[in-house]
């Protein structure tokens, strides 16, 4: 046999893990979540509407195993709902992914309730969902957040969604320091434009599909293959921030 351990590096595989993934009924968590099942690890999911959970949970569960449960985490308790039941159905969870997010329009353009909204999904519920995954994962595991090329893309109406991505990208960055000597390592994947339900109504089905074709917008399966580089490295090895554009995005 030919010796190539100086051509890889070791990838601890992905068979017996346990992940809690928010946001994991549609688009990017629902791929990082069928892909992960399909790998052997046992997935926690959860989402706001019991169909799209219940469909997420079908195809899920043809490919390997996993539950989740239907909550909003905006909701004062939400985040403690989710985790408890993930904890739960995971006693040794090893893997957080950190993935709800909804859409935001410009500052000026944002009502107060929707504007209190969206802050509560994508930025506190997000520090507050890492939280409740830091005292899970206890001293070992990977936590990973889902983030935006839209923290450094800045647009006249990406004021409140780019500002909340941006403060996640800094607090990922001081968190994979305070966080990596306790043996837990923290990763930011930032998508650019991906195929979701999260694009309606800007940009309705059809549109997406043509912009895949074109390669303009990527497939949420795109940002999964990414999430599983990452947590198939060694453990000394942290991919800190992984960022997937579509080779088009930029053209115009």
């Amino acid at each position: 046999m030919t010796d190539i351990e100086d051509a890889q590096t070791a990838m601890p595989s992905l068979k017996g893990r346990q992940a809690i993934i928010s946001g994991g009924t549609t688009g990017i968590g629902r791929a990082i979540a069928v892909l992960l099942a399909s790998e052997g690890a046992k997935v926690f999911i959860c989402g706001r509407t019991p169909e799209h959970l219940d469909d997420a949970l079908e195809r899920i569960r043809e490919v390997g195993e996993g539950d989740g449960i239907a909550l909003d985490l905006a909701e004062p308790d939400g985040v403690d709902r989710f985790f408890a039941a993930a904890a739960d159905y995971l006693p040794a969870a090893d893997i957080v992914v950190i993935n709800a997010a909804v859409p935001a329009k410009g500052l000026s353009e944002m009502s107060d309730t929707d504007l209190r909204y969206a802050l509560a999904t994508d930025f506190t519920a997000y520090v507050m969902s890492t939280h409740a995954g830091t005292r899970l994962l206890e001293d070992r595991g990977d936590i990973v957040l889902i983030g935006s090329m839209s923290a450094h893309v800045l647009g006249p109406g990406s004021t409140v969604y780019a500002g909340m991505k941006a403060g996640i990208a800094g607090f990922s960055e001081a968190l994979r320091k305070e966080l990596g000597p306790k043996g837990i390592k923290v990763a930011l994947v930032e998508p650019g434009k991906t195929g979701a339900d999260f694009q309606y109504p800007d940009i309705p089905a059809k549109k997406q599909r043509e912009m895949i074709e074109e390669e303009s917008m990527l497939r949420a399966e795109d940002i999964a293959v990414g999430v599983h580089y990452l947590l198939t490295q060694p453990r000394r090895a942290v991919v800190q921030q992984l960022t997937i554009a579509p080779r088009m995005q930029d053209r115009e």
